[in-house]
């Protein structure tokens, strides 16, 4: 079956669905059917330990899907971030879960759908944070999705023994869940748009290049996020600090042999240094010739503007926040420290941003009464945000439009002003929740977040958030105090620092990190090897070979 032969109209009985591997029961709240907890892998865990997804085992009867499912295995946050940022756990193994929200569940009814692929730096967050919410997207005639990935080790290891990227590889195969159920939760497989923020985000540059997930989805958001990936050597320095400290080889089966909580302990302390302003190794998307063939800024850029480049057909939206680096400094009291450590801290930006002494002295010059703090979490944004999306949007084809918004609304909480993460609850019209108050504060907007979710509703409807579309005047959607407004190059000035600056003499290019040139760069080789020692490609239900 594929609803309740109940009436669905009364909502007198609980909505079931039946999806390729069993049929689930979901809840009607206030008017909306809601899922959570459906599997689209099997657990992760045992000889499938840091190894590709594989399809769910089938299942007799109707599962409940009343709640939220098991979150991957991560660490908490740290105390000044965990009163910023709400992480729930829920214990289990069956954590390849993902959760839907839809109006009108049945086939037929063929509504747009949105993916949440949610952030947290690779190594936190889940689908069950209160700030995700679907109801506002369904209750405005969208079915949302919302999924959870493996995190941290666990999802981005980088072992001699085990494929990379198994995190993002679950995404990819939450995707092709989409593409093969939707349509009973009443959703539109052609219409399907995947949105994400920070590392998230960062996620959906990587499928956005990857030839394995073209046909996926017709429209992404990338919110403060840009595509990249992360130096492999970064990425085995994670690992090998962890083996050192476990005193076990630096391989998955070893790791796999590790206590899981012992692993999340080891993890937490070998990350401690590590942070966006501050660099150093981390987890993250590696290049792997086979879901990530190349470097996703190369391949989307390709061919340089108005050339055909990657996913030439995805319509984009693409933004940032006015004051990114208020996340990453204010709840440490690294604000005080940089402003105190003055030259030194401006040094240490240059050395972080790879650039020459003109990029500082240019944003002093454009901000004279700005102090090193701002100087330097400017410079670092636009470095790692502002200039590749720029980049990004500058390079799409001139028959699929890309927009590009700013939210510019400061914080009620002192100190954080627009800060990384704070659009999140006006995205998804949950101001109201506790957990987003956490961050924005008391007293959010409402009339902001009704304006700010109306566009991301229109956007996957019908592919215009309802704003001028990216061209050489930078038109850019300002979110801030008041009535939402469009500005024209608002980060131009700084922006221009970095074109000069990547072609001063002695400038470098090879890093991902650091290349804000519209130019392409000349793409790396990575052979597409797949060692004997992978395990088969599983077989899906109704025959052919998933994806790993």
């Amino acid at each position: 079956m594929a609803v309740d032969a109940v009436d669905s109209v009364s909502q007198t009985h609980d909505p079931v669905v039946t999806t390729p591997y069993g049929a689930v029961r979901g809840r009607y709240e206030d008017g909306i059917a809601v899922f959570r907890g459906i599997p689209y892998a099997a657990p992760p865990f045992g000889a499938r330990r840091f190894w590709p997804p594989v399809p769910p085992e089938p299942w007799d009867g109707v599962r409940d899907a009343g709640e939220f499912g098991p979150t991957p295995p991560k660490p908490p946050y740290s105390e000044a971030f965990a009163r910023l940022l709400a992480d729930p756990v829920v214990p289990g193994d069956d954590c390849l879960n993902l959760n839907v929200w839809t109006p009108e569940p049945g086939p037929g009814v063929r509504l747009p759908v949105m993916v949440w692929i949610h952030g947290g730096a690779l190594t936190r967050g889940s689908s069950a944070v209160p700030v995700y919410d679907g109801h506002a997207f369904a209750r405005d005639g969208v079915v949302l999705v919302s999924i959870n990935y493996r995190l941290g080790v666990e999802g981005y290891g980088l072992f001699p023994d085990a494929p990379p990227n198994a995190g993002l590889r679950d995404q990819l195969a939450a995707l092709e869940w989409v593409r093969e159920s939707i349509a009973r939760f009443g959703g539109d497989p052609d219409r399907v748009t995947v949105f994400g923020e920070s590392a998230g985000a960062i996620s959906i540059g990587a499928l956005l290049a990857s030839p394995r997930a073209r046909g996926l989805f017709r429209r992404a958001v990338l919110q403060s996020g840009p595509p990249e990936v992360s130096e492999r050597d970064k990425v085995r320095r994670m690992v090998r600090r962890m083996a050192t400290r476990l005193k076990v080889p630096a391989t998955a089966r070893a790791f796999a042999a590790v206590d899981r909580a012992l692993l999340l302990r080891t993890q937490a302390d070998v990350a401690r240094l590590s942070s966006p302003v501050l660099g150093g190794p981390a987890f993250g998307i590696v290049v792997d010739g086979d879901l990530v063939p190349r470097d996703p800024m190369e391949a989307l850029v390709a061919g340089g503007a108005g050339g055909a480049g990657g996913a030439p057909d995805v319509e984009l939206l693409l933004g940032w926040t006015s004051e990114e680096y208020r996340l990453w400094l204010a709840p440490g009291g690294l604000l005080e420290r940089v402003d105190r450590l003055g030259p030194v801290a401006l040094a240490g930006a240059m050395a972080r941003c790879r650039c020459g002494h003109e990029v500082p002295r240019g944003y002093r010059a454009i901000h004279p009464r700005a102090g090193t703090a701002e100087l330097v979490g400017q410079m670092v944004t636009d470095h790692l945000l502002r200039v590749p999306l720029h980049r990004l949007a500058d390079a799409r084809p001139p028959l699929t439009p890309s927009y590009v918004y700013e939210f510019a609304w400061p914080s009620n909480v002192p100190g954080l002003g627009a800060c990384h993460a704070l659009e999140l609850g006006f995205v998804f019209d949950t101001v109201e929740v506790p957990q987003a108050a956490q961050l924005a504060g008391p007293g959010a907007p409402q009339e902001l977040a009704d304006a700010m979710h109306a566009a991301w509703v229109r956007f996957a409807v019908e592919g215009d958030p309802g704003w001028q579309a990216w061209d050489a005047s930078h038109p850019v959607r300002i979110f801030g105090a008041g009535a939402p407004h469009t500005a024209f190059g608002p980060r131009d000035r700084e922006l221009a620092l970095w074109d000069a600056e990547s072609g001063r003499p002695g400038a470098p290019l090879s890093s991902p990190e650091s290349a804000p040139s519209p130019r392409p760069r000349r793409p790396r080789r990575v052979m597409a090897v797949r060692p004997s020692s992978w395990p088969p490609l599983p077989r899906r239900a109704g025959g052919g070979r998933s994806r790993p």
